[in-house]
Parts: C-alpha cells; structure tokens; sequence
C-alpha cells in the first residue's frame, strides 16, 4: 500500500510540535549542542537505528536499512542556535538569556526526528539506506566541514543529499526547490591598512589609513558594477572599520571586515582577484599597505536539476494546495553545501511566514518565530523524496 505522506506527518505533529518547542526553550550555540544531540541520539536510539555520536564534536548520525541494498540518501537538520536575546514573548521562549532559536533549526531536528520514525516504520517499504546526519555548529563555525572530516560523508557514501530550511522570507504554503544554484558561496575578508601616524593638524607628516580606507571602501563597489556581467550576480560588503581613538590623531592603521558572496566559481575567482587588486593597489597609491586575509565560510548550494525536478514533482502530488515556488535564490549561505560537493543534492526552502499571526520578522531577529505548519509539511516532503530516491526515482 503506498505510503501517505502527509497523513503520517499529521499524525506525528504533536510529537514534531512538542519537541520542537522544548528545543527552543533550551538552545544551545554551535558546537555546545549537548542536550540537543543526547534528546536526538535518545529518540533514535528508542527506534532501534544505528547511531553515532560525536561527529563533528556534537554531531549524531543514525542509519536506517532498507528492505534490500541500493543507494544512499543524506539527510541533513542542524541544531545549533545564535547568540540573541529572544524578544518573541511566546510561552516557549528561550529560558538562556542571550542564546536563542533565531533561524529555525529547532524546527529542523524535530523534523528529522519525525523524518526518522516514517522512515523506520517503512522500512520495508524501500530499498538502500537513510542516512539521517543531524549537524552542529550551522552558523558560521563550520559545523559540515567538522562531520565530513570525520567521515560523515564515507561508511557509507551518500550517493544523494537532501536539506531543508523554514523560510520566513515567504508565507506558509510556499515551497521552493530550484534547480541550479539557490544559495551564494560565503567569504570572509579583514583588511589591515597601515600608514603612518600623525598630528590631525599635520596631516602632511603622516600617511593616511583612514583616507586610504575610505577609498578603497568605495572602489570595491565597482567590482560588481564593473567586472562581474549585469546578467550574474555577487556581493561585496564592507560591515565594520575600525581605526583610531581621538579627533586630532590620525591613526596609524585601520581595519576593515565584510563579506563576498557568488554563485558561479569562476564569478568567484574573479571577484577574489579583484578584491585583492583594488585593496593593494590604491593602499600602495596612498602610501600605504594592506594585509588581506580571506576566509571561505561555505561553498554556493547547487541543487541538482533532477532532484529538483523530482522534489517539485512530489510536492504538487501529495501537498497539492501549496505553491511552488521554483527559481527562488537567495545570496545567503549555507553549510550544507560541504554535504554536497561531489554529491547531487536538493535543499528546499519551506515557506513559515504567516502576517495574520504577526510571525513575519526575519530569520537572526529578536524576534523570530515561524508557523508552524511548515514542520508538518517539511516532515512529509522531506520523507516523501528521501523514499523516491531510495525507490530508484533518480538515475
């Protein structure tokens, strides 16, 4: 008998709902995810799956067998939650003052667990092996690269990778799978400018960081109006400049931070080099010189077009009153993109804003909640695609 879906994510939202709301009352930052990963490695292991601990320092990893060997699939929820005092005043509001779920990821585990005991019941009912990989340290603190370097992509190797994210960017009912790139590749710059220091009066006896940096602050904007073509994209921003203490000292250096975001590797590699070139280039015009470094934080997410496909294909069949929401892109980043490289893959954006429940501030606010109705639909897609693929949906 096929499996419903939708109807098994139904059934099991009290359970999703309940832990996801005892999540987000106790979060807990990147690579701190003790509680969390115990309730998860408990909750599986209550299952009977095959779970690991400690991937990736607070990772776990559980695998569920099908009826018979076939391919692989990855499923990935993180855990991690952000350094934010919650401002929501929902009766499950973070009960760790300055730590909370400002991005969703309490949602995700309850999702994966809820994932896990669809799949482990029907078991029989596909072939191959889930491989469910509930990760750490999502937020910038490489918590992906931390499991791949502990073999989270070997024994067995995944043959297909699939994600998901709640979405408060869009209302409830709106899902997006794109094929192609859908998330930006991320870096990090900080730029030392040193000069030499002077009088403010004397201006003529110094050589200027803070000039220097103003200029270069501008010129970078030209690399994207200039260099990268009109019909791609990218994103240079400069977010923080330091130099200097007094109104009559000019200093004799300066620091700079920001972040570039691509999509295309060679956009990438143009837009590094450029970055390099006007940062040396006008320092050395004013006397100047510069330190750059440059820190990649993740890789572009690129969805496979035939998991894409497949994924659309099966929310139109068994959530039929959303909508879809293909060719959404967006130039945040994602982590998840390490568990993708080399490995076709499909992250999908789960639609969680609802204006009528005032749940529309962003993700990283004060203020973030989400409706939760997308759980339930994250939960069905999400174990929906994860048997297609184990079926032999994608060559």
């Amino acid at each position: 008998m096929p499996i419903d879906f939708y109807a098994e994510a139904e059934k099991l939202f009290p359970y999703t709902l309940k832990l996801r709301r005892d999540f987000h009352m106790h979060p807990e930052l990147g690579f701190e995810e003790v509680r969390t990963a115990g309730i998860v490695a408990g909750e599986l292991n209550e299952l009977g799956i095959e779970v690991t601990t400690g991937v990736g320092k607070t990772g776990v990893v559980g695998i569920i067998e099908g009826r018979a060997p076939g391919p692989v699939v990855l499923l990935r929820f993180d855990m991690d939650a952000l350094p934010i005092h919650e401002e929501t005043g929902a009766a499950y509001a973070s009960q760790t003052p300055g730590v909370m779920h400002a991005c969703g990821h309490d949602g995700h585990t309850a999702v994966g667990l809820s994932v896990a005991k669809i799949l482990h019941k029907h078991r029989d009912q596909f072939s191959g092996t889930a491989k469910l990989v509930f990760q750490p340290a999502e937020e910038g603190l490489g918590g992906a690269r931390e499991m791949v370097k502990d073999g989270v992509l070997t024994n067995p190797k995944p043959d297909f990778s699939i994600g998901m994210h709640v979405w408060n960017d869009q209302l409830v009912g709106k899902i997006a799978a794109t094929a192609g790139p859908m998330m930006a590749a991320s870096e990090m710059f900080s730029v030392t400018i040193s000069g030499k220091g002077a009088h403010g009066a004397s201006p003529h006896l110094g050589k200027d960081p803070i000039l220097a940096a103003s200029q270069i602050i501008t010129a970078l904007q030209s690399v994207v109006s200039r260099n990268v073509d009109p019909l791609e994209t990218a994103v240079i921003s400069v977010t923080a400049i330091n130099g200097g203490t007094a109104f009559n000292v000019i200093p004799p250096e300066v620091s700079l931070k920001g972040t570039i975001r691509t999509y295309l590797p060679e956009i990438r590699e143009m837009v590094l080099r450029r970055v390099d070139e006007i940062i040396r280039g006008i320092a050395e015009s004013m006397q100047c010189t510069a330190e750059i470094k440059i820190e990649d934080v993740t890789p572009a997410v690129i969805n496979d077009p035939r998991l894409a496909e497949l994924i659309n294909g099966i929310r139109n069949e068994i959530l039929p009153e959303t909508e879809d929401l293909s060719g959404l892109r967006t130039m945040g980043s994602e982590d998840m993109a390490y568990l993708m490289d080399d490995i076709p893959g499909c992250y999908i954006f789960v639609g969680s804003k609802n204006e009528e429940k005032n749940l529309v501030y962003g993700h990283h606010h004060p203020k973030f909640d989400f409706d939760e109705q997308a759980l339930m639909q994250g939960v069905a897609l999400v174990s929906a695609s994860a048997v297609a693929v184990l079926n032999g949906a994608v060559e």
